[in-house]
């Protein structure tokens, strides 16, 4: 049994992205797998895992589905993030040809994001429901004609070889992912770029977003993200997510939240933690 304190959950099976994002961040634990992210974050409310590893949206496939209804939930903290590269292998069986194979097995996105890859092969895709459980498929069938989309950690889990990498039709694909623990760990407001998340309800009334949001603008705070979802099973009901550039305490940020939550309800921060540097390449791409 390995030592929760030096355990982080993700999603997933041996050799996801998730798993890979786990031991590129905390080499030093032991990743643990699970089913779904409600038992993700379960791990650590038991105290089989210390931290957990979530991916909240990716460059080319947009927001997770349904991870935006089950953090505000899930009683952790945001404590870091973490954005991922994602290279595509096309992996198969020791000694499989690429003109011999005939099907492809991923995660419908990972299939999406190798267009190019798979019509110039001419392979039929099978949809899976993670690019590491299409590798175990592909190990356990012993079917040569086979092969998956899937990391090359998940290869080398899965005794499979990689006969082409970086597959991926686009050069940009990286997820990013939220580490969270039971405990918050709010760094101090002059430890350098931080991001603060957020969720909350405005009222319905008219214009009630755009007055929400007039604090921000009239403080000079940069929203980052913001995405809403319907909540309480009808279509009246909004919740927004949002990452705030700054702390809290800092001024320009307190009075932005003070005008939020006078014109919106159920305002939650899920944490504070710093900015990954990849925000930084971003920022220069952009310039």
């Amino acid at each position: 049994m390995s030592d929760p304190d030096k355990t982080i959950a993700f999603q997933g099976g041996p050799g996801a992205y998730s798993d890979l994002a786990c031991r590129s961040v905390r080499p030093e634990m032991t990743t643990l797998p699970c089913r779904d992210f409600e038992g993700t974050f379960a791990a650590v409310h038991e105290g089989k895992a210390a931290l957990a590893m979530i991916p909240i949206d990716n460059s080319l496939a947009g927001r997770v589905a349904d991870i935006h209804h089950l953090l505000p939930g899930s009683g952790l903290h945001i404590i870091a993030e973490h954005f991922q590269r994602v290279d595509h292998h096309l992996l198969a069986l020791e000694g499989a040809r690429v003109e011999d194979l005939t099907h492809v097995h991923s995660h419908v996105h990972a299939l999406g994001q190798c267009r190019d890859l798979i019509r110039e092969l001419g392979l039929e895709p099978v949809v899976h429901a993670d690019t590491a459980g299409a590798a175990a498929g592909v190990a356990a069938g012993g079917d040569k004609t086979q092969a998956a989309i899937a990391s090359q950690l998940a290869g080398e889990i899965d005794g499979l070889v990689s006969l082409r990498a970086n597959i991926e039709d686009a050069e940009h694909n990286t997820t990013r992912f939220l580490i969270m623990a039971r405990e918050a760990v709010i760094p101090h407001p002059k430890t350098g770029r931080l991001i603060t998340s957020l969720v909350f309800r405005v009222r319905n009334v008219p214009a009630a977003l755009y007055k929400a949001l007039g604090g921000f603008a009239t403080n000079g705070v940069n929203l980052t993200k913001l995405e809403s979802y319907l909540v309480g099973g009808n279509f009246i009901a909004a919740q927004f997510y949002a990452d705030v550039q700054g702390h809290p305490e800092d001024r320009n940020v307190a009075l932005a939240l003070e005008d939020l939550a006078f014109f919106s309800h159920e305002v939650k921060i899920l944490g504070v933690y710093p900015a990954h540097p990849y925000r930084l390449h971003g920022e220069a791409a952009g310039k």
